[in-house]
């Protein structure tokens, strides 16, 4: 079970930033494999889903638990889009983010990367994906850039 750890702690070191994956998956997570195909499926951390492993790519989706966590305790991870304060509350209710509402884009993301929305307070909004890169989302003016999978309701 040791080598499964360290593979998801390698997975998310690769997707938001070296010693991501230390920080965010404890020695005490507990993984469940797919029954049928024996992949990991899901990470969770005391009975709470801190991440699942998406089958069509091996990379991480993330829970409102993983973000807040990782807002708190490593802000250097690579996967933050700012929003203004003042669509905060939308967001954190589910609302996708359009490309006007961003502030800041951190400069590794890229299209269909896993995303924490966060204000210009860091208070984490909500996780998503993006659908433009870093690049294309301070480009342009219009359009969603964030497909906001879960809101943190409590915002």
């Amino acid at each position: 079970m040791e080598n499964v750890k360290a593979r998801v702690r390698s997975i998310a070191d690769y997707q938001f930033g070296k010693g991501v994956g230390e920080k965010l998956f404890p020695d005490n997570i507990e993984i469940q494999l797919s029954p049928r195909t024996g992949r990991i499926r899901y990470i969770n951390l005391n009975g709470e889903r801190l991440a699942t492993l998406r089958p069509t790519d091996s990379l991480l989706s993330l829970s409102i638990k993983a973000a807040l966590f990782m807002g708190e305790n490593i802000p250097e991870s690579k996967c933050f889009v700012t929003v203004k304060n003042d669509v905060a509350q939308y967001i954190a209710k589910g609302g996708d983010v359009f490309s006007v509402h961003v502030v800041k884009v951190d400069e590794e993301i890229g299209a269909k990367d896993e995303v924490i929305v966060i204000d210009e307070n860091r208070k984490v909004l909500a996780v998503g994906r993006t659908l433009l890169s870093s690049t294309e989302i301070r480009a342009f003016k219009t359009g969603v850039a964030v497909k906001v999978r879960h809101g943190n309701r409590e915002s």
